[in-house]
């Protein structure tokens, strides 16, 4: 497709300078751990401490039958590496690397601070994390130790660093993991009320200053001493919303610093070749993922099949939800421009509500999914199914007899064969297609905003990660390559960025946004964006008014309708369902109305508005639909009018590019015949694909 206009083309000259200049810069930080022409590593996790010894030898020779290049050890071992207080045991970890190494297989070793040993949890019960309520956590699961505690914090590091002694300088050892998918304690415990309070003091410096930002007038909630304050009761009616806030940032803060923690003392003793890094499940409601600055990248975890997701169609269910994968990639890699999976599912799990077998093919797609986001290492849970604790029932990639490989043990190794054809097909000079790069589409994140819309969410109709899956899955049915992006990313690298209920707001990121859009950007935001201050208050002005000027339009108010009344949004002589939240704008002269309410007393009002605005434009969405379907089709528009080529695949349908291959991927319930260009070599699968199938091809 032509170019419209020389500010498009101008777009696609800065995105390809931008993106060749993070490219080489990545490349330059990374190279060192993930050579390019690798494309990715596989490896599973290996749990030595729950097998006989004399089995050791003969599980890691089978891995690197299969084709594993890595393993995983220690992850929730501190039992075993201190059986008890300053008695270390490291002979059983000595040997194990070295019959991985034997058979070729690097190791990421684990900081097993997710499961403090009984003997630490009794002699100072004060490292159990405490809830609101007063109940103490106990020993006998994981994640029981809160990171608010003073001494579990400083004596996690004791063990951290006679690991890191041992290890450090182990050219066997590729990497670290800290903790294990480490979570937000909201701790009542010993120490938690005066870190808190030390936190507050630090970042407001007076008492005045914290009631000024907490509100603190209302009610007769005023402080006079920072020893006054107590962390905050989250399930007390009535209590101060701001206060709550800036508790859920301190316990971001809590788990982002222990892991902060944990690197630097690694760093006084490991090789610059064996990186840090730590496993999250990916949840977009709290702020502490890409916090910790002391990691080289971030990974996560991902299970597909668990009873939660019905996915598309009646056996949707076992392949899961289409979005997962693709949202997580997409959050995770540009926090550093690198990023892995370390817990993809290799088969049937035991903990979720109900737990049925995936499809066959099913862990395949979601390797080639995780990959064609551009992972550069995915790593499973576990190698061999435990016979025994918490996930018994829990599928590996070999079954109880612990020789028999599972269908997912297959469809792994499968995967590391295909990766092979890849690798020998690499070109390390190839290009990304410029029609992908074109649309590439930026999504604005801010967990405080996140967080303090669900504290006050006004209706329960609205659920703020379903606002932000409306886009992005629009935006991925056009086959655009997406990063959610943070406050300080330059926005000059995305021709459109979408900015979702962006609630809190300053006067700088208000400029930001303008001159993003005066310099040629294509400038989207929706309801709910601009109505508070970074403190959380109600602007002392008209609804929303410090972005009027922005959006072209004034925001006169907004409605909420209830669930059993939904009421019609008209657009292109279409009408579409509402119910969570609709902002009432009166349009400037000169913006143009693209979409009007139907159905109650302010019947023909504006709901979504655009304009030009310098070399770009500024779209408003002041409405949240039902379906997504509005959504989708106000995007369709704005892409089009801008000359923007997309695609139109179907829901379920996903397709990327990197490293110059093509990979899509179907979840859905239906044959989808894959349009590919001319001259495209297909490597892997066929054009017509089924459920669970991918196709990878060669872009030339």
């Amino acid at each position: 497709m032509l170019l419209k206009s020389k500010s498009i083309k101008k777009q696609l000259v800065l995105v390809l300078s931008g993106m060749i200049l993070c490219f080489v810069s990545f490349a330059q930080n990374n190279e060192k751990f993930f050579p390019a022409n690798e494309l990715t590593t596989v490896g599973v996790y290996y749990y030595p401490e729950h097998w006989d010894s004399t089995q050791w030898e003969r599980d890691f020779q089978n891995m690197a039958k299969m084709g594993f290049e890595f393993t995983h050890f220690a992850e929730f071992a501190w039992a075993q590496l201190e059986p008890a207080e300053g008695k270390y045991d490291f002979k059983w970890l000595d040997r194990s690397l070295q019959l991985a190494a034997k058979y070729n297989l690097k190791v990421i070793l684990c900081t097993s601070t997710a499961t403090p040993p009984v003997w630490l949890v009794r002699k100072y019960p004060e490292v159990l994390a405490t809830g609101e309520d007063g109940n103490q956590m106990d020993h006998g699961g994981r994640q029981h130790a809160t990171f608010s505690s003073n001494y579990y914090r400083s004596y996690s590091m004791k063990m951290i660093e006679e690991l890191a002694k041992r290890y450090g300088k182990d050219k066997r050892v590729i990497g670290w993991q800290l903790d294990n998918e480490p979570r937000k304690f909201l701790d009542y415990g010993k120490d938690a009320p005066q870190r808190f309070r030390d936190w507050v003091k630090q970042k407001y410096k007076t008492i005045d200053a914290v009631n000024e930002a907490w509100g603190t007038n209302f009610w007769s909630g005023t402080y006079t001493d920072f020893q006054e304050i107590n962390i905050p009761l989250h399930s007390q009616w009535g209590m101060n919303l701001h206060q709550r806030l800036d508790h859920l940032r301190f316990a971001d803060e809590e788990t982002a610093t222990f892991l902060d923690e944990q690197a630097r003392v690694l760093r006084k003793y490991t090789s610059p070749d064996q990186y840090i890094t730590s496993n999250y499940i990916p949840m977009y409601d709290v702020g502490y993922i890409g916090m910790s600055k002391e990691l080289d990248f971030e990974t996560y975890t991902r299970y597909m099949v668990y009873g939660g997701d019905r996915g598309i169609g009646p056996k949707g269910y076992r392949v899961g939800e289409y979005s997962r994968i693709a949202m997580a990639n997409d959050f995770f890699r540009p926090l550093k421009g690198i990023y892995g999976i370390m817990e993809l599912q290799p088969g049937q799990v035991n903990w979720g509500s109900i737990n049925p077998q995936p499809l066959p093919g099913a862990m395949r797609l979601w390797l080639w999914h995780v990959f064609a986001g551009g992972s550069k290492l995915t790593c499973t849970y576990r190698y061999r199914a435990p016979l025994y604790g918490y996930e018994a029932y829990h599928y590996g990639i070999v079954g109880t007899d612990g020789v028999t490989p599972t269908p997912g043990g297959l469809e792994f190794s499968q995967f590391i064969k295909d990766i092979s054809t890849l690798r020998k097909n690499y070109d390390a000079k190839a290009q990304l297609p410029k029609p992908y790069l074109q649309r590439k589409t930026g999504i604005l994140f801010n967990a405080d905003n996140v967080m303090g819309i669900n504290l006050n969410k006004q209706t329960t109709e609205w659920n703020t990660e379903n606002h932000f899956l409306k886009y992005y899955k629009a935006v991925k049915s056009f086959g655009a390559p997406v990063d959610f992006v943070r406050d300080t990313t330059n926005f000059s690298d995305y021709p459109v960025l979408l900015v979702p209920a962006y609630q809190m707001i300053d006067q700088q990121m208000i400029d930001k946004l303008t001159r993003y859009a005066e310099n040629g950007g294509n400038l989207v935001m929706t309801t709910r964006t601009g109505l508070q201050d970074k403190n959380g208050h109600l602007w002392e002005a008209k609804f929303a008014q410090p972005i009027w000027k922005l959006i072209g339009a004034e925001i006169e108010s907004y409605d909420l309708l209830m669930p059993h009344s939904p009421d019609k949004i008209r657009f292109n002589s279409q009408e579409y369902a509402w119910t969570s939240w609709g902002d009432l704008l009166k349009p400037n002269t000169g913006t143009e109305t693209w979409a009007t309410f139907e159905g109650d007393f302010y019947a023909g009002t504006s709901a979504i508005v655009s304009r030009k605005l310098g070399k770009g434009t500024v779209t408003y969405i002041g409405v949240d639909s039902k379906s997504g379907d509005l959504e989708k089709q106000v995007l369709t528009k704005l892409y089009k009018q801008q000359g923007i080529p997309v695609e139109n695949y179907p829901e379920g349908v996903m397709v990327e590019y990197r490293d110059g291959f093509g990979i899509a991927v179907n979840y859905s319930d239906k044959v989808y015949e894959m349009n590919l260009p001319a001259n495209a070599e297909i490597l892997i699968g066929t054009k017509a694909m089924k459920t669970a199938d991918v196709l990878v091809w060669k872009a030339k």
